[in-house]
């Protein structure tokens, strides 16, 4: 599915579409760490265009509703229910008035944990079961998180580390399916195709760079015609749109984790514009770069 189509299928789930000037005040904190990111959100009229993750993510719905496309389906959200997307699984959404947490884990987290429990002694493919759930331990785990945000309390860190290790693990219980494959090994990027592990480092190594479809393919030793059309087979998202969100994924974890100007995070990341590089931030984040890093400097983010 295009994004465009995509798109046009979340708007299609929402008459009226909330008018941006009618926004209202919201509530933001997040947390970024190499293995995983946490954002508690409470926020009116808020929009994601259609974009994807280099990580799983689950976006808990605490109050309110949300409107999601994931995939090829449509979805409502109400409050106890779960979004559950893939890594690079192109999805969007829309909220009139809504409270949610949403966490991204590391697909390498994903792994160890896959290990460490002994789900699998071998790396394999990973992937939820479905997109949406009603799961009470997920909903009371994203409240948790969502009141140690509010407050930096003694072993704040490792409070948060513990308690993203421990959904992982009932995701490996009950959502996650793990399954053996031969085609799977880990790389710097985490777990990947062994057929597409050539480029998709290089991406990982020159993101910010103009890359071309032929320097890409090059990497993987394939024509660019072959390596388009094997990359979004596997990956599900063609090349442009996969460096595209390396590319904002990479952004994220610079405006919350240094005091780089915002200029210099738009650069860094392969932006010749601030401005396009905020309005391409806040399509797809719902919240402009600035917003966001001042979520991440709010006591106890």
């Amino acid at each position: 599915m295009t994004q465009a189509i995509l798109l046009e299928k979340v708007e299609q789930l929402i008459s009226p579409p909330a008018p941006a000037e009618q926004a209202g005040p919201h509530t933001q904190r997040i947390i970024s760490r190499p293995r995983f990111t946490i954002r508690h959100a409470i926020a009116k009229g808020r929009e994601f265009q259609p974009h994807s993750h280099s990580t799983f993510t689950l976006t808990a719905v605490l109050a309110g509703e949300m409107w999601a496309a994931i995939g090829m389906n449509d979805y409502r959200l109400s409050a106890g229910e779960v979004a559950l997307t893939n890594v690079n699984q192109v999805h969007a959404g829309r909220a009139d008035q809504v409270e949610f947490v949403s966490l991204g884990v590391s697909p390498l987290l994903i792994n160890e944990l896959v290990a460490e429990t002994g789900f699998a002694r071998t790396t394999g493919e990973i992937g939820f079961r479905t997109s949406v759930v009603t799961d009470e331990v997920i909903t009371r785990a994203a409240r948790a998180m969502a009141n140690e945000l509010a407050g930096k309390k003694l072993g704040h860190d490792a409070m948060l580390e513990s308690m993203v290790r421990q959904i992982v693990i009932h995701l490996l219980r009950t959502h996650l399916a793990v399954r053996k494959s031969d085609l799977i090994e880990l790389s710097r990027a985490g777990p990947v195709d062994r057929r597409l592990r050539r480029a998709i480092e290089f991406m990982h190594d020159n993101y910010a760079s103009g890359l071309s479809l032929e320097e890409i393919a090059s990497a993987a030793y394939l024509s660019e015609y072959h390596f388009a059309r094997l990359f979004k087979e596997i990956i599900g998202v063609t090349p442009h749109v996969y460096l595209a969100n390396l590319r904002l994924e990479r952004a994220r974890r610079l405006l919350i984790e240094t005091e780089l100007a915002i200029s210099e995070v738009a650069s860094m990341v392969g932006y010749h514009s601030q401005s396009h590089f905020t309005k391409i931030f806040k399509s797809t984040t719902g919240v402009t770069p600035r917003a966001y890093r001042e979520g991440g400097r709010l006591p106890g983010a």
